[in-house]
């Protein structure tokens, strides 16, 4: 399990990149996270990693050869920690590197962000039990979770190729979809445009076909983490999902956050992971010790709305909502496990969706069917405006954050993601 604790944990750590130093900062020394950035709409990508409101040029500074992430990725894990290490005494106050590295140091709002690596393939999970909970009411009061869900990790094979980077904008999707009282199925844009709060984990080191990836091994296989919206038509998919499950109504976007923060940075927030009294064991091959003493990770998760009404006003988004990934009904280390028990083989670059991250409590739903009960209680914005589903002109803002007594604050930044009017019907 990727927890050990070293140097770069430090919270006395500073930088000599003064924004780094910001207690309010998602980016300090102790954070460190990677992504794609280029200078110019001509210019090539290359790798930086975040510190403050800068970030630092990593092949300019010397401290890597390529601009492909992934073969970055494709490291090993120690490799990964040693490249860790040395961007962390490079940066830190008192670095004789500090004059030398000046050059290569970019503010963040003068660059455009790309998605972090190119995505090959992008399985999406269901391990938010309360997000299944919630929804499965609103099917089955009776029975809101199948069978299968307390045994198995769910997940569907989504499209990769839609996928953007925050901030994304993307056109409301057309579909087909039928209303209860309908005869036949409708078709054009959805009325029912939702997000899901969800965390991503991008695969670094493969494993080759036919050999599965063991519990002790499986998050050396996890590059790192980034914030995950995973955009649903609720209308498409309430028609399309059975017997296969989702496809149009999720496939027209996505939206990652820029910057991955690796499972180095985020040792210090490491949970045991546990079941509910009464729920069943994971079997053999989805169980450890290690698992169990620190496979959960402690992420506060929010999401905000900035209507297109707030936009002209110019008034700040409202938050909607709070979650932590530690409520997880499934660990990344599980997973991987899961993913690869059959012989399947992951690539550099692969990216999991957590599934909806919701809290057990009234109003930490990870999406708009889960707080306004399917659309029948919409919500009431401090403007006076309401929402039951999302608006053509919203804007949605994901953060995620983590802390720690004894540790430094580190965060994830924003992802976000605004609706444009659909296009016009055929």
């Amino acid at each position: 399990m990727t927890t050990n604790l070293d140097e770069t944990h430090d919270p006395a750590l500073t930088s000599w990149v003064e924004s780094a130093n910001d207690p309010a900062t998602d980016f300090p020394i102790q954070n460190l996270p990677l992504g794609r950035f280029r200078r110019t709409a001509d210019s090539d990508w290359s790798i930086g990693v975040a510190i403050g409101d800068q970030l630092l040029d990593l092949r300019r500074a010397g401290l890597v050869a390529s601009t492909d992430m992934s073969l970055l990725m494709h490291a090993d894990a120690g490799s990964r920690r040693a490249l860790r290490r040395a961007i962390s005494l490079a940066l830190r106050k008192g670095s004789d590197r500090s004059d030398s590295l000046r050059s290569s140091l970019l503010a963040q709002s003068e660059v455009e962000m790309g998605l972090p690596c190119r995505i090959g393939d992008y399985t999406d999970f269901y391990t938010g039990i309360y997000h299944a909970t919630n929804v499965g009411k609103q099917f089955r009061p009776d029975n809101p979770l199948l069978p299968n869900y307390k045994w198995i990790p769910i997940g569907y094979h989504g499209r990769a190729s839609s996928i953007g980077v925050s901030p994304q904008l993307f056109r409301r999707p057309l579909g087909q979809f039928k209303r209860p009282d309908d005869k036949a199925p409708s078709f054009g844009p959805t009325q029912r445009l939702d997000y899901e709060l969800e965390l991503g984990a991008f695969i670094g080191t493969p494993n080759a076909i036919g050999e599965p990836v063991a519990m002790d091994d499986a998050e050396e296989h996890i590059f790192g983490l980034v914030l995950f919206n995973d955009w649903t038509a609720r209308d498409v998919q309430a028609w399309e999902y059975q017997p296969l499950g989702p496809f149009l109504s999720k496939n027209f976007a996505s939206t990652v956050s820029p910057w991955i923060v690796t499972l180095e940075a985020l040792a210090p927030f490491r949970t045991p992971f546990s079941r509910p009294d009464g729920d069943p064991q994971p079997l053999p091959y989805l169980d450890s010790p290690a698992n169990r003493e620190t496979g959960g990770i402690a992420i506060a998760l929010q999401v905000a709305l900035r209507t297109a009404a707030m936009t002209k006003a110019e008034t700040p988004p409202q938050r909607l909502m709070g979650s932590n990934f530690r409520d997880s009904y499934w660990t990344l280390a599980q997973l991987v496990v899961h993913h690869t028990v059959n012989g399947c083989n992951l690539q550099s670059g692969d990216l999991f969706g957590s599934g909806t991250q919701s809290g057990p409590d009234p109003g930490q739903g990870g999406s708009l069917l889960e707080l306004t009960n399917g659309g029948k209680q919409p919500l009431v914005l401090a403007n006076g405006e309401t929402r039951a589903f999302l608006e053509d002109g919203d804007t949605v803002i994901m953060y995620g954050y983590c802390e720690r007594s004894g540790f430094r604050r580190i965060g994830f930044g924003e992802c976000a993601g605004t609706v444009l009017p659909a296009r016009e019907t055929y």
